[in-house]
C-alpha cells in the first residue's frame, strides 16, 4: 500500500465511522512495534522535548531534532502514515514553513503538523500549493502554552469555541488533510468532527473524534505523570507490544477514551 492509498483509507475510515488509532514515536524500534500492532498513524511529536529531553515544554525542540527523529522513525515503518511536527519557530512565515516542511519530507515524513488556525493560513497555503500534506492542530497548542497560562482546556467559552470551530473550517478549506483537536470540550469536538470532511484526531477531546492520539510514553507507563486523557496500558498487559495492541483495540472498539476522560 502506498501513502496515497493511506490518505484515502483514512478518509474512508471517517466515512465508515471506523476509529483511527494514532501514537507518537521517536525511534525506529518503537515505530516498528506500532506498525506491527496496527497503529494507523505515527506522529513524530515535538513532545520529544518533554519525554526524551526532560524539558518542561516543547519550545526548545529544534528542526534538527525533528529531522533526526523523523529519519529514525521512517526506518521503522513501511505501511503506516508518518506525520512530523513542525517545531516552535519553524513556520513563522510562508517561505520559512515551506523550507522546513520540505526538510521533514526529505527525512521521511508523509505529512507535517502545524499548530494554529487562521493566523497560519498563509503558511498552510504555501505548503499545500507545493504538494506538502498538512495536518492541523487546534485547541490547546503546546507551542503557545505560556499564552494560555499553562496546559488548560480551550473552548469552554462560547466565543472561544466559535473561533476554534471557524479555524477548523478554514483549515479544511486551505487544504489541510487531518486535524488534531487537543483538550477541548467533547461537544465542541463532536461539532467540528461532524462539520468537516477530513478526519479529526482527538487528545483530551472526547470519544466523538474520528480517531485518538496519545504520547507513547503515557501508554507504556514510562511518563512520571499520566494526564487525565491517557491510560497506562502497560499496567495490565505484561509487555510493550501488548500495551500498544490493547490501546489500538480500545480506540477501535470505542472503549477509549471514556466519558470520564472527556472535558465538558
Amino acid at each position: 500500500m502506498n501513502k496515497t492509498d493511506i490518505y484515502s483509507r483514512l478518509q474512508e475510515m471517517k466515512q465508515r465511522r471506523e476509529k483511527i488509532a494514532c501514537l507518537t514515536a521517536y525511534d525506529a524500534g518503537f515505530a516498528r512495534i506500532l506498525e506491527e500492532e496496527g497503529t494507523d498513524v505515527v506522529l513524530v511529536g515535538d513532545s520529544l522535548g518533554m519525554v526524551l529531553q526532560g524539558e518542561s515544554d516543547t519550545l526548545k525542540v529544534s528542526m534538527e531534532d525533528m529531522v533526526y527523529h523523523t529519519r529514525m522513525v521512517s526506518r521503522g515503518i513501511n505501511q503506516t502514515l508518518l506525520v512530523s511536527d513542525m517545531p516552535y519557530n519553524s513556520y513563522n512565515d510562508p517561505e520559512h514553513a515551506l523550507r522546513n516542511g520540505k526538510r521533514l519530507l526529505g527525512a521521511g515524513a508523509d505529512m507535517v503538523k502545524l499548530e494554529g488556525g487562521g493566523e497560519i493560513i498563509d503558511q498552510i497555503n504555501a505548503l499545500c500549493s507545493e504538494g506538502v500534506a498538512v495536518c492541523g492542530h487546534l485547541g490547546l497548542q503546546p507551542q503557545s502554552v505560556h499564552k494560555y497560562g499553562g496546559y488548560k482546556v480551550q473552548g469552554r467559552k462560547q466565543e472561544d469555541a466559535d473561533r476554534i470551530f471557524d479555524d477548523a473550517r478554514a483549515l479544511e478549506d486551505a487544504g489541510v488533510m487531518m486535524i488534531v483537536l487537543e483538550c477541548i470540550p467533547r461537544l465542541l469536538a463532536a461539532r467540528i468532527t461532524a462539520a468537516v470532511s477530513i478526519p479529526t484526531i482527538g487528545i483530551g477531546a472526547g470519544p466523538d473524534c474520528d480517531g485518538q492520539i496519545l504520547v507513547l510514553y503515557d501508554v507504556i507507563g514510562v511518563s512520571t505523570y499520566v494526564p487525565k486523557m491517557a491510560n497506562d496500558f502497560l499496567k495490565n498487559s505484561g509487555n510493550i507490544k501488548n500495551a500498544v495492541r490493547q490501546y489500538v483495540h480500545a480506540v477501535k472498539s470505542g472503549t477509549f477514551p471514556t466519558n470520564d476522560q472527556s472535558f465538558e
